[in-house]
């Protein structure tokens, strides 16, 4: 691939700071020897513990602090979408906010002022738009700065966590409107916790590890890789460290997939959904069971949660693994977000042998209404009394 068709490009950064004032005082690199490149119109997806280098990784790209070493080449505009919303100033009102960020970001008055309506639509706070900041919610902070950092018509897309505050509704905004810049050809990177989101929607990632590449290539390859470091174990090269792993069996990703959209960030209520479960296994294993568990957005509430071992059917694993999907024809869950965790566990004992922690969000948009806690799909018909076939039980009706 030619230069003239990568938008951005490290070699050899690092980033180092020392822990206090004195010539002396001990070096900390934040990042070490990071290398790698982002075609035009790429998406890239980075992951990792936290204090992995992430967000320094994301303020050096968008000229916050500089390398210590290395080299950072840039094509395009940048914008950045890092702690939304900083800049504000708490005595103006959010319509003067608006055009106070837009200018700190770069937007012309003009450009800015075509822009105040969608602005304010997508953050949805139009009946407080010309109210002082200092009295908004959190959320209606945080929906705002969004707003106006994600209507930057910008080269390049950096994303640091935005998904991290703000409700269900708003979130799946987000990512749908970083679909959109994407599917422009906006070139992105895009860091999150949600190892959901970054498979959805990058093409490629990189795991960070104590400020070093640890890996990279296919979202789903890296997202397994870092489960399994979480893990502690290689399957590959059958080293075990603690307990779980010598079980022979983990857990290395849970993705989401709906059938009739492959690209959807956000899922429907009523609509099918399919979960993956992907593991890797050292040794054959019988008599297992997995179980997809739903959890509420704290993670603290169990939904639901299916298992292969209702049928008191045993399933059978083999190396190097593969993936155990669960078919749900009409998701019942109203709209909002979920956590999503995993286990599998020896049906004769029930003792757990590898488990998911829950990284992966399920986001349900808007479906049938109801004002129940599920959405149960029912087909139903009207008889009328006239109509009802002989010998029929008074106020019974007949089978659908």
């Amino acid at each position: 691939m030619s230069d003239d068709a990568i938008d951005l490009t490290l070699t050899d950064v690092g980033k180092a700071y020392r822990r206090n004032a004195s010539r002396r005082a001990e070096v900390f690199w934040a990042l070490q020897d990071v290398t790698f490149n982002v075609p035009r119109g790429g998406a890239v997806g980075v992951i990792g513990r936290n204090g992995a280098g992430k967000s320094t990784l994301l303020k050096l790209l968008a000229g916050i602090t500089a390398p210590t070493r290395g080299r950072i080449v840039i094509h395009g505009t940048v914008a950045a979408l890092i702690e939304v919303g900083s800049g504000f100033h708490p005595e103006l009102t959010g319509r003067e906010n608006v055009f106070l960020s837009g200018a700190i970001l770069g937007m012309r008055r003009r450009e800015i002022a075509a822009k105040l309506e969608s602005i304010v639509d997508f953050a949805g706070v139009g009946r407080f738009i010309d109210t002082p900041v200092k009295w908004y919610s959190s959320g209606m902070y945080v929906r705002l700065g969004f707003a106006v950092a994600a209507h930057l018509e910008a080269d390049i897309l950096l994303v640091d966590e935005v998904l991290a505050v703000g409700d269900a509704e708003f979130q799946v905004k987000c990512l749908q409107r970083i679909q959109e810049l994407r599917d422009r050809g906006v070139t992105s990177l895009f860091i999150s916790h949600d190892l959901t989101a970054v498979e959805r929607l990058c093409d490629s990632a990189i795991l960070l590890e104590a400020g070093k590449v640890a890996a990279t290539g296919a979202p789903s390859a890296v997202v397994a890789a870092y489960h399994r470091r979480l893990a502690l174990w290689d399957p590959e090269s059958k080293e075990t460290t603690f307990d779980s792993p010598r079980s022979g069996i983990a857990l290395t990703n849970v993705s989401l997939r709906c059938p009739d959209d492959a690209k959807a960030v956000a899922f429907t209520t009523g609509a099918p959904l399919t979960i993956a479960v992907r593991y890797a296994a050292a040794r054959p294993i019988a008599n297992l069971e997995f179980e997809v568990r739903y959890y509420s957005a704290d993670g603290k509430t169990r939904i639901a949660a299916p298992n292969t071992g209702e049928s008191r059917q045993p399933l059978q694993v083999k190396p190097p693994g593969g993936v155990v999907e669960f078919h749900c024809p009409a998701l019942p869950l109203n709209r909002g977000s979920y956590s999503i965790g995993a286990v599998v566990r020896d049906m004769t004992t029930t003792k757990v042998l590898a488990w998911w922690d829950g990284d992966t969000r399920l986001y349900v948009s808007s479906g049938p209404v109801t004002d129940a806690q599920l959405y149960l799909p029912h087909s139903w018909r009207l008889i009328h009394a006239d109509e009802e076939p002989p010998g029929l039980n008074p106020g019974a009706l007949p089978p659908a």
